[in-house]
């Protein structure tokens, strides 16, 4: 089914394309437009308590109508090294000085960092800036917004591998793994150039989750964690576009 799927939306995209070659700067189009996009986020609300500021990187795929309405989807691996109150994870399995002893009787390297992902659908519109701060109409100030799942976790992470007391299952009891929905909206310029060479977007994004544990127990609490998270993520975002669609051809004079 899902190759059947991935066979009809490339025969409409190229369809599309072919039915009508087109100038860019003359008219809106209807195009295809694959992109890869980083942003830097900053935590609001529950898991502000857990983590520092963090990256995401991803990509997606969005089909832009002739109308310059904008549906697509995108997916994101989140990363971050800031981890609040670490010592306090481990408190139950660690000394007075807030030490793990390692299987070979030595104080073990601990490093936190924080992993998860994210997976969203997409809808917006872009609002054409031509001729002066754009250089067609399908480009400019683009406004989007979006629903999906978000998930993240505390990956506490032994380099030597010699800490049982974290590993496998056991590192499960402190990784404090939450995931549930999420809504995003975003507000940024989309390049488009002529040439299809230079095609970027700039923008801030506003993410608002709400997650909850997924874990059956948390050791450093010593029981099941019920909270509820209301969580915000503000993000500065940079993609890259490679748009599909077909060139006119230029025009040949014979004399």
């Amino acid at each position: 089914m899902l190759k059947k799927l991935l066979v009809l939306l490339a025969a409409l995209i190229l369809g599309g394309t072919a039915s009508a070659q087109v100038n860019l700067k003359d008219t809106t189009i209807g195009m295809a437009m694959f992109y890869a996009t980083y942003s830097y986020q900053f935590p609001g609300g529950g898991l502000a308590k857990l983590y520092g500021g963090n990256s995401s990187i991803g990509g997606g795929f969005q089909y832009k109508l002739r109308s310059n309405w904008v549906i697509g989807a995108e997916g994101n691996f989140l990363f971050g090294g800031t981890i609040k109150n670490s010592d306090s994870l481990i408190k139950m399995i660690a000394d007075d000085q807030g030490l793990i002893i390692d299987e070979n009787g030595y104080m073990a390297g601990i490093n936190y960092y924080e992993r998860g992902w994210s997976v969203y659908g997409k809808f917006g519109k872009i609002f054409p800036m031509y001729p002066t701060l754009a250089p067609n109409r399908n480009c400019g100030l683009t406004v989007m917004l979006g629903g999906g799942y978000i998930q993240d976790h505390i990956k506490i992470h032994n380099p030597d591998g010699t800490t049982p007391q974290i590993n496998d299952d056991y590192g499960k009891g402190y990784d404090r793994l939450n995931s549930g929905i999420a809504v995003t909206a975003s507000l940024g310029y989309l390049f488009m150039s002529n040439s299809r060479l230079l095609n970027f977007y700039a923008g801030f994004e506003f993410i608002q989750a709400w997650t909850k544990s997924r874990r059956q127990y948390d050791f450093d609490l010593q029981a099941y964690d019920n909270t509820k998270y209301s969580s915000q993520f503000y993000g500065l975002k940079v993609s890259w576009f490679v748009p599909i669609y077909a060139r006119k051809p230029k025009d040949f004079y014979y004399y």
